[in-house]
């Protein structure tokens, strides 16, 4: 087999990210074309990437007979329409999270995926981040015990987009943000939501209050789990202070710690200042940038050897789920049975 051509759609932060992974980095595989319906945003990702082939519609991706997987990196709304028509189109789908608006949407792509005998991958990046793996691997060996709760959070620093506002367009922050958290209390519990109790506000976002009274800007989960477990999640928009995202598991006999706020070994100490001061993680690129290089690796990999990949539709499908049980637990200010 010759080297994966790989089509991404969405020529923004995080479809560059896996652009450049492609063209420089992902051993047989090479980027055959951007897809953005802004043409200066097209052309201008193929002038950085050094490739020549831009498309505006991904219709028109999908007919590129050197294209064999694409990658979607286009706001939520778009994601189950463009994965159905890929997975017809005979193209592997890398899908990045939220993985579609509704649980019946995340059914059908996964559907279309099955039918037509292509992989399906959800862009859980967490999944391949180091840290992330060799702390699955403390857990899986027992060394803390049984495992008891877990609990997440994402911070990010910069504020909500207008768009986000609409919790009928966006599934809020809880999608934007939370998903991650949801997935990595799915992967390290073992096991399915099973009630969920979330509470939301706006503290941050006053211009939103007057048209979105149901839109907010942090968040909390608590959760139990189909085997008993607990977990928690906290996530928030427009912190400023860093992008914070750790992770505890707190096990029977211990607990592992994952994540970190310092962007470096560094301290600085000065004479005019009693306090010691040390750089902080700024987004969410730099953090994870490795788990995005080896979840694009992962994705070639599945489809070279035909193994399913490691973050699957069905990871996907659970944490839309959860999503939407803990957004209408803000709503109807009540605990949500999943099950």
């Amino acid at each position: 087999m010759g080297k994966i051509g790989v089509c991404v759609i969405g020529g923004g932060r995080a479809g560059m990210i896996h652009a450049v992974n492609f063209v420089k980095n992902v051993q047989g595989a090479r980027l055959t074309a951007i897809v953005d319906p802004a043409g200066h945003v097209a052309e201008s990702a193929c002038t950085q990437l050094g490739i020549d082939t831009y498309y505006l519609d991904y219709k028109q991706a999908l007919e590129d007979k050197n294209t064999d997987a694409v990658v979607i990196v286009t706001p939520t709304k778009f994601h189950a329409e463009i994965a159905v028509s890929a997975a017809k189109s005979g193209k592997h789908i890398l899908c990045e999270k939220p993985m579609a608006m509704t649980v019946g949407e995340c059914q059908e792509m996964n559907r279309a995926a099955a039918e037509n005998g292509v992989i399906l991958q959800i862009g859980f990046m967490r999944r391949f981040d180091a840290g992330f793996v060799q702390a699955k691997e403390i857990v899986d060996s027992g060394a803390i015990g049984d495992v008891v709760m877990v609990r997440s959070n994402t911070r990010g620093p910069s504020v909500p987009q207008p768009w986000m506002y609409d919790l009928q367009k966006s599934n809020g922050p809880l999608a934007e943000v939370g998903s991650h958290d949801i997935d990595t209390l799915r992967w390290f519990s073992g096991s399915e939501f099973r009630t969920v109790y979330a509470i939301g506000g706006n503290y941050r976002s006053p211009e939103a209050k007057t048209d979105y009274p149901d839109f907010y800007d942090n968040f909390i989960v608590a959760a139990g789990f189909e085997n008993g477990m607990q977990g928690m999640i906290d996530g928030a928009q427009g912190v400023g202070y860093a992008y914070d995202s750790r992770v505890e598991v707190l096990g029977t006999r211990g607990c592992v710690f994952i994540g970190r706020l310092n962007d470096s070994a560094i301290v600085t100490c000065a004479a005019d200042s009693k306090h010691g001061s040390y750089p902080m993680v700024s987004s969410w690129t730099k953090l994870f940038k490795e788990a995005y290089l080896n979840e694009d690796i992962a994705f070639i990999e599945s489809i070279t050897n035909g193994t399913p990949p490691r973050a699957t539709g069905l990871d996907g499908e659970m944490a839309v789920k959860v999503v939407a049980a803990g957004n209408r637990s803000i709503i109807e200010k009540r605990i949500i049975n999943i099950t």
